[in-house]
């Protein structure tokens, strides 16, 4: 801006990194927004029928930037709760839609959020 002020009436450059700035925060904007809205469709979708204090815990930090994926170990730290326990949460979330079995089984089962376009394809559980 100094040497804007200093010289000729060119702001060519100036405009440049303006625009440059703008576009970086709407991009930005876009991410946010979206993300905020994966968690509202999400959210609606389990709220037709409530779940349990500590589902609702593993779902907010699988929302919250949960690093992998999730195996009934970690569903079961997460809620400090029996192994088994964690097994029936899980079982009850993924016939609801909410949770989605990845490829592979046995031990290494493991589970991830179901998208806003898989929540959107599956019918309202009767």
């Amino acid at each position: 801006m100094w040497r804007l002020s200093r010289g000729a009436l060119d702001i060519t450059a100036w405009l440049g990194w303006f625009l440059g700035c703008l576009g970086r925060a709407i991009d930005g904007t876009d991410d946010a927004l979206a993300a905020v809205l994966g968690k509202a469709v999400l959210w609606q979708h389990v709220n037709r029928h409530p779940v349990e204090e500590r589902q609702r815990r593993v779902i907010n930090r699988l929302l919250d930037g949960f690093a992998g994926f999730l195996t009934t170990s970690k569903y079961a730290a997460i809620a400090k709760c029996s192994a088994d326990t964690a097994l029936r949460d899980i079982g009850g979330l993924v016939s609801r839609g909410i949770l989605v079995r990845n490829p592979g089984g046995g031990r290494s089962t493991s589970y991830r959020l179901a998208t806003a376009a898989e929540l959107a394809a599956e019918p309202p559980p009767s």
